[in-house]
């Protein structure tokens, strides 16, 4: 089999007019980024804003391993299939984040026949939204500094400074560093703290979006530190809203590529899902909504997290309702929950199938009580047995999913054909009748515990003294009937990624938590989880080159 890049580079692209074409979208509503990437202009949504909705189709996972899921693979491939029934379909992807790409997880265009291309811009530099919310991010840091130093009028607690800069690469380095060293004309000496950008509240805000007005108005309630008194001070109060959004102005446009079989992909916006609220913008399904009878969307990592908030946050502040829900599954991946080591994972051992089902049993009860159908999706290896599959299949089928061999990453498109039956099958049989997990009346603890219990299912949570302090103040401040995004590691239904299958008997922790007052929620942070990354001891960057042709090589 060739490698992901290799399959990308020899695919044959189509000029984005046309696969703008498929979608009845005109040149003059397209702004081209070259010959295969477009952004979606501003003009083009006040068009179609009237239309009725397509479908909406979230895909999700079981909870990664290193065996493999394919969650994005599916989804390209699902949106391919449906292509070749001739369904009018969008995929709404994120972009990826340089951190991965260069560290150990790889892009994020899928793989295999199902990918986004040109796979390498969109892993890359793309169209350059994360720069310039890098750039946004980091202007409002230097204002605040600035601040300070010409006299801080607004009084600032230097020791109570919230906002953090960020940068698009895993960087351990720069989580707690010293700021203002030198000269006094260097500034006022303080600890300073770096983010990822996918981590930044920006990045949130830019994704949650509905428009330029409503960008600014997000960006205005933004956070950045407290007074020696203990009030807020915000982005509002430092004048840095419309620079900002002067930064933010292109990023707004949802971008448009293609996949291997030209089918059209909107991608846009990336925040993660283990540090962040991992779904695509507000705008970018949106559109996708009006332009297509059906859209296929998916969120960060597994259900516990990517999921879970794309239904609590993202739906719920978008007035967004999922018709249904994808769930991906490998036979390796549950075998390795089931305690089997990723060497043993090809044999065949329906013993460490079963006792690793039961994470996808969670995961299967945790969609459905949202209210949402589900189809599981079973990406299929070629060491999988036909003992194995039928033992996934009549697990599924006994909690009322549809089930469906998916060979897409081999197949491309022909290979989710079933699944995409499967799909429309069940989105015509079954009524959606999604709502949130929670009520926003609750405290902000009382969501923290029904999002532990209910989705992770730990028996209790505790909160550090630092982690109680905060949320006593972020409820003062009036912020308290925000929803909650939670900080945890994506390898384990606990906050501890050894804990591995369906655990109990847990108790979850909330190291820290703080408002994003501008994307509209609060972040809980639980275990040791890091809104920096670190790179791993071999990190893929030592594998990516550009050889003698001028093309990219390495890069997965």
């Amino acid at each position: 089999m060739k490698t992901d890049i290799k399959i990308a580079q020899e695919a044959r692209l189509d000029h984005i007019s046309n696969v703008a074409k498929q979608l009845s979208i005109s040149e003059e509503d397209l702004e081209f980024y070259g010959k295969y990437k477009a952004k979606l202009s501003n003009e083009l949504w006040d068009n179609i804003k009237d239309r009725p909705d397509g479908k909406l189709v979230l895909v999700t996972a079981i909870n990664p391993t290193p065996a493999g899921e394919g969650k994005t693979t599916t989804t390209v491939g699902l949106g391919q299939a449906l292509g070749l029934m001739n369904v009018k379909c969008v995929i709404a992807l994120r972009e990826p984040s340089l951190g991965p790409c260069f560290g150990v997880k790889g892009g994020a265009a899928g793989g295999g026949y199902a990918q986004v291309v040109p796979m390498e811009d969109l892993n890359l530099h793309f169209t350059g939204d994360f720069h310039a919310i890098t750039s946004a991010n980091n202007l409002l840091a230097a204002i605040i500094d600035n601040h300070i130093y010409q006299g801080n009028d607004l009084s600032i607690d230097p020791n109570q400074i919230v906002w953090k800069r960020c940068v698009d690469m895993n960087d351990r380095a720069l989580r707690n560093i010293v700021v203002g060293l030198g000269r006094k004309s260097d500034g006022v000496v303080r600890e300073d703290h770096f983010v990822i950008t996918v981590a930044s509240e920006i990045m949130a805000v830019l994704c949650l979006a509905e428009d330029m007005e409503d960008l600014k108005e997000r960006l205005g309630k933004i956070v950045v530190a407290y007074t020696y008194d203990g009030k807020p001070v915000t982005a509002m109060d430092l004048k840095a809203v419309g620079s900002m959004a002067a930064l933010l102005k292109d990023a707004m446009k949802p971008n448009l590529i293609q996949t291997l079989e030209n089918t059209p992909a909107i991608v846009h916006g990336g925040p993660f899902a283990n540090i962040a609220h991992g779904c695509n913008s507000v705008r970018a399904t949106k559109m996708a909504l009006k332009l297509a009878d059906v859209v296929i969307t998916e969120a960060g990592f597994g259900a516990d997290l990517g999921a879970e908030k794309f239904l609590d946050i993202k739906c719920r502040m978008a007035g967004l309702a999922p018709d249904a829900v994808v769930l991906v599954a490998t036979i390796r991946a549950l075998k390795y929950n089931g305690g089997l080591s990723k060497n043993d994972l090809s044999v065949e051992n329906i013993d460490a199938l079963k006792k690793g089902i039961v994470n996808l049993e969670k995961h299967i009860e945790n969609l459905q009580k949202f209210g949402v159908p589900v189809v599981v999706s079973l990406n299929r290896f070629v060491t999988d047995t036909s003992d194995e599959v039928e033992y996934v299949r009549r697990f599924c089928i006994e909690r009322d999913c549809e089930f469906s061999l998916c060979e897409v990453w081999e197949k491309g498109g022909e290979g989710g054909v079933d699944l995409a039956n499967k799909l429309l099958k069940t989105m015509e049989e079954k009524q959606s009748n999604y709502k949130p997990l929670y009520g926003l009346e609750l405290t902000i603890k009382e969501k923290i515990e029904v999002i532990a219990k209910e989705v992770y299912g730990a028996d209790k949570v505790t909160f550090d003294p630092v982690a109680n302090s905060a949320i006593r103040k972020i409820e003062q401040l009036g912020y308290g009937n925000l929803p909650v995004c939670m900080a945890k590691n994506q390898y384990s239904l606990s906050d501890d990624p050894k804990k591995l299958g369906r655990p109990s008997g847990f108790t979850v922790n909330i190291r820290e938590a703080y408002v994003s007052a501008g994307a509209g929620f609060v972040v809980a942070i639980t275990g040791t989880m890091m809104t920096m990354p670190g790179l791993p001891r071999v990190p893929a960057a030592e594998g990516i080159d550009v050889n003698e042709e001028g093309r990219i090589v390495g890069l997965f």
